[in-house]
Order: C-alpha cells, then sequence, then structure tokens
C-alpha cells in the first residue's frame, strides 16, 4: 500500500468524546538486516484506520545500527472502548532524511485494534512483509499503559479555637485549598460546607483527585486558608496554614495533625499573638479511583453472551418479509446488530469461545419449545468460536428449527445470572459477563424478566437489547433505567442499571459504527460502579 505523511492534523482521530489516553510502547526484536556495510537503522511508524484509509499519527525516533531496538519515543492514542480502532505499527530502515516513507527500506509491519493490546496489556507478534509473509525472524512488542493518575486523597478536617469573627454569635467556618498555578498564583481546588455558628467546626470528610489538589507531587506546597461565611459574599479570613500532602498523610489513627492557623496581619500587629485557632487533620487517605481501563489492563474478562430471538412474529426466515431471512448480502437485522456488538467485545475475551442461545422455537425431534438452547444444538458445549462462528452456529440452524413462542426472556437472563453468580466468589476484578439479547418484540413474562433483572443487578453483569423490526418496544424502555429505577413486581429496587436498550430501527441507515457507540456507550460505568460497590481492585492493580 501507498504510505504517504499526513496533512497537518485539523483535530483528534476518532470521536471528541475521549474516554482516557493510552501510551504505547514498542520494542522490535531481529529485525532484517537492509544495509550492506552496517545493520539497520529503524524507526517506527504509528497508523490509525480512519474511514477505510491509513492516516498516519505518529513516529518513533531512529535507532541507529539496531536490529533490536527498544523505542524511547512512545505513542499516545485516545481509547474509546465502543469503537473498534484498527492500528498498523510499521517498521522502517531509515536510509535518507526523507519524510517520505518510501523512501525508506521497509522492515515489516503487525496490525490490531486497541482493545487487542489493551486487553493483553503486553502482545509480541510476528512482523509481516506486504505480501503477508513472515519479514524473516522479526518481531514486534506492543506494551499499553493507561496515562492517567488514578489517585485520589480523602481527607477528614476539624477546627478548634478559632477566632470569633461575628459580632452577636460564633463565626460559621468554612476551608479553602489552594494549590500554585503556572503562573506563581494560588488557584483555588476545593472549598468545604460552611459549619454555621461554632468555633470547633467538624467538617465532612471529602474526596478530590490528587492532580487536582496538588498536581500529583505529594511534596508541593498546598495552602488552606480559613475563613468566616458571610450571605453578602464579603467572607471574613480567619487565618491560613501552608502544608504538604506528605505531611497530612503522616497522620496516624490515634494522633491527629494540628496545624496553626495563622492571620498575617494579626501576626504583625499583635506582639502575644499566638494564632487563630487550630486546624486539625483527623485523617488522610491516598487510594486509587479505578477506571474501566485499570481493570481491562488488570486483566479482567468480558464474558460475552448471546440470545437470539426464534418466536414465530419474526415470520418465516425462507421468506424475504421475515427479520431472520439472509439477503443477498448474507446479512439481516440480527447478524448486523451481532456484529456491531461483538467485533468490539470479542478483543476482551482471551479465549474468544462465546455461548451463544436461542429461545421461543420448537426443537428436533420432539418439537418441544425451548427458551434456552444452544443454537449449534450442543447442549454440554454451547460454544462458538469469536464471531464468526456464531454467525456460522445461527446461519445453520436456522432450517432445522420451528419458530414458536412465547417471548421469554428470563430463562437467557437467569442462565447467564448462574455463571455471573459464580464470579462473585472473585476476590479481585477478574470477569465481568455481557448478555447481548437480539429480539423482534414483546416480553410475554414481563414479571419472570424483571425480577430476573433486579437479582442480576447485584452480579458482575450488564444486559444489551436491541430490538430488530418495527414492533412497540416500550417494555424494553421501561427494563432500561435510565430514567427510573427498575423495581421487580414485588418492589424490589435493582441494585444498579444494567440494562441498555436500542431499537436497531434508528440505526438503519447510520454507519454500523453508530449502533455500537450507542449500545456500549453505558458499559464501561456499568463495569467500574459493580467492581467499586464490591471494593474489587483489579487483578494487578499496584498500592496507591
Amino acid at each position: 500500500m501507498a504510505y504517504t505523511v499526513p496533512p497537518a492534523p485539523t483535530g483528534p482521530v476518532g470521536s471528541q468524546c475521549c474516554v482516557c489516553k493510552v501510551e504505547l510502547s514498542v520494542c522490535g526484536q531481529n529485525l532484517l538486516d537492509r544495509d550492506v556495510t552496517s545493520k539497520s537503522d529503524p524507526f517506527c511508524v504509528l497508523f490509525m484506520e480512519v474511514n477505510g484509509k491509513w492516516v498516519e499519527l505518529d513516529r518513533t525516533e531512529t535507532a541507529v545500527n539496531n536490529l533490536n531496538p527498544a523505542f524511547a519515543k512512545k505513542f499516545i492514542v485516545d481509547y474509546h472502548f465502543e469503537e473498534v480502532q484498527k492500528l498498523k505499527f510499521a517498521l522502517f530502515d531509515q536510509d535518507k532524511s526523507s519524510m517520505q516513507l518510501y523512501e525508506h527500506d521497509f522492515l515489516g509491519e503487525f496490525s490490531c485494534t486497541l482493545g487487542m493490546i489493551v486487553s493483553s496489556k503486553k502482545i509480541t507478534r510476528t512482523l509481516l512483509l506486504g505480501n503477508g509473509k513472515p519479514a524473516g525472524k522479526g518481531m514486534i512488542t506492543i506494551a499499553a499503559q493507561e496515562l492517567s493518575d488514578n489517585r485520589v486523597i480523602t481527607l477528614s478536617m476539624a477546627g478548634r479555637k478559632l477566632d470569633k469573627k461575628d459580632l452577636f454569635g460564633k463565626s460559621d467556618p468554612f476551608l479553602e485549598f489552594y494549590k500554585p498555578g503556572d503562573d506563581g498564583k494560588w488557584m483555588l481546588v476545593h472549598r468545604t460546607e460552611v459549619i454555621k455558628y461554632t468555633l470547633d467546626p467538624v467538617w465532612k470528610p471529602f474526596t478530590v483527585p490528587l492532580v487536582s489538589l496538588c498536581d500529583g507531587d505529594v511534596e508541593k506546597l498546598v495552602k488552606v486558608m480559613c475563613y468566616d461565611y458571610d450571605s453578602d459574599g464579603g467572607h471574613d479570613f480567619i487565618g491560613e496554614f501552608q502544608t504538604t500532602v506528605a505531611r497530612m498523610c503522616e497522620v496516624q489513627d490515634a494522633l491527629p495533625l494540628e496545624l496553626e492557623c495563622i492571620n498575617p496581619k494579626k501576626q504583625k500587629k499583635k506582639k502575644n499573638y499566638k494564632n487563630s485557632g487550630i486546624i486539625i487533620i483527623k485523617s488522610c487517605k491516598i487510594t486509587r479511583d479505578f477506571s474501566f481501563l485499570d481493570y481491562i489492563l488488570g486483566g479482567c474478562q468480558l464474558m460475552f453472551t448471546v440470545g437470539i430471538d426464534f418466536t414465530a412474529s419474526n415470520g418465516n426466515p425462507r421468506d424475504p418479509s421475515s427479520l431472520h431471512y439472509i439477503n443477498p448480502m448474507g446479512t439481516n437485522e440480527y447478524l448486523s446488530a451481532l456484529w456491531a456488538v461483538g467485533q468490539i467485545i470479542q478483543d476482551y475475551d482471551s479465549d474468544k469461545m462465546f455461548p451463544a442461545l436461542g429461545f421461543g422455537a420448537q426443537l428436533p425431534p420432539d418439537w418441544k419449545v425451548s427458551h434456552e438452547f444452544a443454537i449449534n444444538f450442543n447442549p454440554t458445549n454451547p460454544f462458538c468460536s469469536g464471531v464468526e462462528g456464531i454467525v456460522q452456529a445461527y446461519s445453520a440452524c436456522l432450517p432445522h428449527i420451528r419458530f414458536y413462542g412465547p417471548t421469554n426472556f428470563s430463562p437467557i437472563v437467569n442462565h447467564v445470572a448462574r455463571f455471573a453468580a459464580q464470579a462473585t466468589q472473585q476476590q479481585a476484578a477478574s470477569q465481568y459477563f455481557i448478555l447481548l439479547i437480539i429480539t423482534d418484540g414483546v416480553i410475554s413474562d414481563m414479571d419472570e424478566t424483571r425480577h430476573a433483572v433486579v437479582q442480576a443487578s447485584k452480579l458482575p453483569m450488564s444486559i444489551i437489547i436491541v430490538g430488530v423490526g418495527n414492533a412497540d418496544f416500550a417494555a424494553m424502555e421501561f427494563l432500561d433505567g435510565d430514567s427510573r429505577v427498575l423495581r421487580s413486581h414485588t418492589g424490589e429496587e435493582a441494585a444498579r442499571d444494567i440494562v441498555q436498550f436500542v431499537p436497531f430501527r434508528d440505526f438503519r441507515s447510520a454507519p454500523k459504527e453508530t449502533l455500537a457507540k450507542a449500545v456500549l456507550a453505558e458499559l464501561p460505568q456499568q463495569v467500574v460502579q459493580y467492581f467499586k460497590q464490591k471494593n474489587l481492585p483489579p487483578i494487578n492493580s499496584e498500592p496507591a
């Protein structure tokens, strides 16, 4: 293919809503030797696929005379879970000072998705030439790291014998925290609540990102100012002090840290001035506020299951009006939904073996209706290899079943919930289950399904429902608790919102990536919310 230098970037590649940034480190091993008198001088170029074309994002430095380079320059890429982000790493031997890649000898390339890299944290793969053959014994190793300081600091503060500022009562004290800005001026970071009518306030504990409070540097000075609140905005200054996070972290449970609150003007005027009160740091803890990417990089696997609706309302699959009719292009709305979601999720499951279940059909040989059957007709091993395997099993099963009914969701929800319940024994965030249900219509067992979803909300599990066809999907909207908390028929509330419903008809004329974004938008926060509620760290997390 032709490699060209990209035009000057006009904005970030991909959507504007970035989850976070990932740093990619690249090493090469046993690269081809293209130089006659010395070894190759390799450099690596990173491309991302944008609208079907490879666009250059960045280049490393050149490693002179080195067939096993470890590049110091890192690639920084915006990470979007809900997108397939295709990357290509191409290595070249620098021959001239030209920016044109065709002027340099090609040493091999490797293509993958960003999801594949972050789900493995580190991958080593064979470099390929343009004809698809190995580039000698050349290998590439790519390691991913999230570029964010996820530490947060939780402070519990109190005051004692603060100066009285109100004529007819005591003070109404609050605290303000400042850090030095780039311009040398103090920058407000946090303000506590006001405690009314007291000289001995006890403020509520509060949590702020460590980056906000001190730019992540525990030795950086922090200024704390104490004021007496006035409703007209003219707050009276009580006093101030400066400290560091490192000093505040010296607090022991039994021994709080006491710091004098000083009013410099009073200090200058009064010879016997001691202080304007004491500010007490009762506790100071630094912990990690883990992100979705922290859990994935830590080794958490997303366990994917598909449930497909084979009820009679879909129509005869041999009839072109049927929702299960596979058109000459080899697709239908069921397959489009499956590809949109599956091609993203499959990067986050190491064995890529996915159970695929059907419901609402009569099965041979006795033609009994089933609401939970393996579409590969192997009940002891319902697993399909990758999304392609699910597609093949789906196409193969269509001629051998009879579409029937009713549309019962609860058996499949409970099926996945049984496995998710076993995963609640985990000591760290190792597994999270995702059930994709593709359906054409109204739920027959609404009470049982509501109950099943409410129970599943306590488990490491999320449910994605894609509605195909033009039916009334009001019941699906009801299960998706975006606007109200879902309750079971007995009145029990869902522990959290785990259902995301999307009608396929809203995306028929949109690019296929748009459906995936809508369907998977809430999943990262659902994963994080569950593991935080259960206080489960990533498998390989570092202490704060």
